[in-house]
């Protein structure tokens, strides 16, 4: 075929080429304009994806669960949908699994925003199926992640930068909450508070874009429906505070019984062989399914009930009952790895924690405190900052949903007194914990937040000299002799082992082992390692306090990929310190 019939001729090649260029030079002259209308497009998708969401899920379950619908239904959907979610979770969409804040902030840290579309259309559809087959997990956290992986796919297609599209991530996590839960405000707090960690992004412009963009979506679509119909509470006396108080104290209790219960069970079931993870959901199914035969409300996420314990029509015994079932068919069905989330869960439990004890506060006292549903709205806010470790935004969006300003200060008291007692008892918060069960390693809040633009990647040495797992340790010193480096990575072809160090090898000399290999000399368990984001002035107080010369650099996602080396003396000659 010629290059006429192929539609350019090769006069017209070079000037087509030339026109790309120009294009190219002219959008990153207007990047930061095409960045807010991205933002824009991104926050309605998101908004699209949301509804469709909401509604697929309910209708779903409206024909899974028909009205007058016989009892064996709600012990065999469970097992049903678990089982066939999760051999579709094992087989193609393993992304897919568990809440997908954890997964979406590894994507923004450890994956360069990296989100595959087979990911996002496996999370709406496994997610959507399991919560409508009656497990009792959010949509929340997946909204995040489908959110999150529509902004990464529309960015690489675009041919972003990989920072442009790293930036992207909290854009579309944020258009997610504002649409999941219908609270604008609260899902730009949420986006830079929890996903992000730094409350003075550079992206804020765009999130709260994408934010409102997504909220008026779901207005136009589905109308100004607030997630729950709420009265207005009154704070009958001063002295009330102090039941706010005490329920902050329970919630942070029962927030720290909830997230290590979760981790453990977590924990034990990614100890077992990999090839067993297609039928774990259906543990889960089978103790939902048994819940859901003897009391229906166990099933599914239950925000139906939650606005009974917010208008006060709940009974304390159901409201108790429903505290255990929710508490152990939440925690095993996620540990197990089912699609969905712990927003919605926490926010359930709240509600009847907080039910309960202003049912009891206020036949106690009826004077002095106000119905039992003020106390089921501030219990959600308590579980919410205790769990997800998002104080701020718990109090948005708990005021964004009443719009009732009375409640903001016996929320701030129980979500600190919450936040307190768990942050004390459960130091890691459990997003960090699970994406470390899963072997990323999230940045700290100190990470995250150091103002320092210099970081380990600036300076590390990434082609060091590296030595065989296989080699001797005679072998070893014979290869260093002539370096000036006090310790080297050990590797076996791109797995990276540790580090051994010079007086490593001359002791193994001196003790008559000169032919251990480096694999006995390195413990893998005790391996000091740095990440290449990690600031300089962080990097150095670690040095001193672990009196180390050198430090292997790896990445986020993976502790055995080597990516460099630092040492000491590179990162004070990098502060001109010499």
């Amino acid at each position: 075929m010629s290059s006429v019939a192929a539609g350019l001729t090769p006069e017209e090649k070079p000037w087509r080429r030339l026109r790309q260029l120009r294009w190219i030079a002219d959008f990153l002259q207007h990047e930061e304009q095409v960045f807010l209308l991205l933002s824009l497009l991104i926050g309605a998708l998101t908004g699209l994806a949301v509804v469709a969401f909401i509604l697929v899920t309910e209708r779903l379950g409206m024909r899974i669960y028909p009205v007058g619908s016989a009892a064996w239904r709600r012990l065999m959907m469970p097992i049903a949908g678990s089982l066939a979610m999760g051999f579709l979770l094992y087989r193609y969409f393993p992304n897919a699994r568990g809440s997908g804040v954890p997964q979406t902030k590894a994507a923004l840290f450890a994956h360069n925003g990296y989100i595959s579309l087979k990911t996002v259309l496996g999370k709406f559809f496994c997610t959507a199926t399991t919560l409508a087959s009656g497990i009792p997990l959010g949509r929340e956290g997946p909204s995040v992640q489908v959110g999150a992986g529509i902004a990464s796919v529309l960015g690489r297609y675009l041919g972003l930068r990989p920072e442009k599209v790293k930036a992207l991530i909290p854009v579309g996590a944020a258009a997610a909450v504002a649409a999941a839960f219908n609270t604008p405000m609260a899902a730009v707090m949420f986006a830079l508070e929890e996903v992000v960690g730094d409350l003075h992004a550079p992206v804020l412009g765009s999130v709260v874009l994408a934010s409102a963009t997504a909220w008026a979506v779901l207005r136009l679509i589905l109308g100004n429906n607030p997630l729950f119909k709420v009265p207005e509470y009154e704070l009958r006396s001063a002295w009330e505070l102090i039941v706010y108080a005490l329920l902050g104290v329970a919630g942070g209790f029962v927030s720290v019984a909830f997230t290590q219960l979760l981790l453990r069970l977590r924990k034990f079931f990614l100890h077992l062989p990999a090839k067993t993870r297609w039928w774990h959901p259906v543990v889960g199914g089978v103790l939902v399914g048994i819940m859901g035969l003897f009391v229906p409300q166990a099933l599914g996420v239950g925000y139906s009930y939650v606005g009974d314990a917010l208008n006060g029509t709940m009974v304390l015994k159901i409201m108790l009952l429903l505290i255990v079932l929710k508490f152990f068919g939440v925690t095993v069905s996620y540990a197990t790895g089912n699609a969905g989330g712990i927003f919605g869960p926490a926010l359930f439990l709240g509600a009847m924690l907080g039910g309960a004890i202003g049912t009891v506060a206020h036949h106690l006292l009826p004077a002095y405190t106000a119905a039992p549903g003020a106390y089921a709205l501030v219990g959600m806010g308590a579980l919410f900052a205790g769990i997800v470790r998002a104080p701020m935004t718990s109090v948005l969006m708990i005021f964004e949903m009443t719009r009732d300003y009375a409640v903001i200060v016996p929320l701030m008291i129980a979500n600190m007194t919450s936040l307190f007692i768990s942050s004390r008892l459960q130091k890691e918060p459990v997003y960090e914990v699970l994406a470390h069960q899963d072997g990323i390693a999230l940045p700290t809040s100190a990470e995250r937040g150091a103002p320092e633009q210099r970081t380990v990647q600036n300076i590390m040495r990434r082609s060091p000299q590296v030595l065989s797992a296989n080699a001797t340790a005679a072998e070893a010193l014979e290869q260093t002799r002539t370096s000036p480096y006090p310790a080297w990575p050990v590797t076996e072809k791109t797995y990276f082992f540790g580090l051994v160090t010079r007086e490593n090898l001359e002791r193994a000399l001196a003790e008559g082992n000169a032919g251990t290999t480096l694999t006995n000399l390195v413990n893998p368990l005790g391996i000091p390692y740095f990440h290449a984001d990690l600031p300089l002035h962080l990097a150095l107080e670690r040095m001193s306090m672990s009196e180390l010369e050198v430090v292997p650099v790896v990445h986020r996602a993976d502790a055995h990929k080597l990516e460099g080396i630092v040492t000491r003396k590179d990162i004070l000659d990098a502060y001109g310190i010499h």
